[in-house]
């Protein structure tokens, strides 16, 4: 049985909706606060306020938790099983839609990645990688060793040497996304800031775009560090 979404408008920034049971006003809750029945989940909300917390990138793990088993247990099927059909279909959604919430926010990376792509500011699978800038003459030099690794391997040559420079370099690569995730866990911090202090758009909007590109160089670090260890473990 489909699910339907009653019709929604903002308020103050919050999405306030009608209770499909009384029609009386629920802003941001999972049930109403009038005749207690489950909801849908708004349009519009995102997985922060799922938590009741702010689009902030710094969590605390505990109220994190805290919040899940909380909602784990309200919404959980059994506690429905003699509603009617189309509120035990709204808790099956309802708890399927808390576990994705809590996977993605419980980790610091999907974290980031869902709040860009939350607010349309980064969308999966439309990002072409490339090398920065920074890194070309490693990359170029690691494609030469990794293109002599493969020939030598196909003619049966010794490949002990070519591992251990790419093991070097797998390591020296893997350093750099260790800087860059620390680059990254900075510019949350100054995201976290700017919300606190009432940054206008422009500046929210900087850091969004900067996180945006720490991660298309951070993917691209992990992809080559990926295919190097790869390419190590079948030579």
């Amino acid at each position: 049985m489909p699910l339907s979404q009653p019709q929604t408008k903002r308020a103050e920034g919050v999405p306030v909706t009608s209770c499909w049971n009384c029609k009386g006003a629920v802003s941001g809750t999972h049930f109403c606060g009038a005749c207690g029945k489950i909801q849908p989940l708004p349009a519009g909300m995102d997985y922060f306020a799922f938590f009741g917390l702010p689009r902030k990138l710094t969590i605390e793990p505990a109220a994190l938790d805290g919040q899940f088993h909380m909602l784990s247990w309200k919404l959980h099927p059994d506690n429905f099983v003699r509603a009617s059909e189309f509120e035990r279909n709204l808790s099956l959604q309802r708890s399927s839609e808390l576990n994705d919430a809590y996977r993605t926010l419980r980790e610091p990376l999907s974290r980031v990645e869902y709040l860009l792509e939350f607010l349309n500011v980064r969308k999966e699978g439309t990002t072409k990688q490339q090398a920065p800038p920074e890194l070309l003459e490693e990359v170029f030099e690691l494609n030469e060793w990794l293109d002599e690794l493969r020939e030598t391997r196909t003619s049966g040559g010794e490949v002990a040497l070519l591992r251990g420079r790419l093991d070097a370099a797998a390591g020296n690569f893997q350093a750099k996304l260790t800087e860059v995730d620390a680059e990254l866990a900075a510019l949350g911090a100054q995201w976290d800031a700017a919300l606190d202090s009432g940054a206008d758009e422009a500046k929210r909007t900087a850091l969004l775009t900067r996180m945006s590109e720490v991660l298309n160089r951070r993917s691209y670090i992990r992809n080559l560090v990926d295919g190097v260890q790869q390419e190590i473990a079948a030579a």
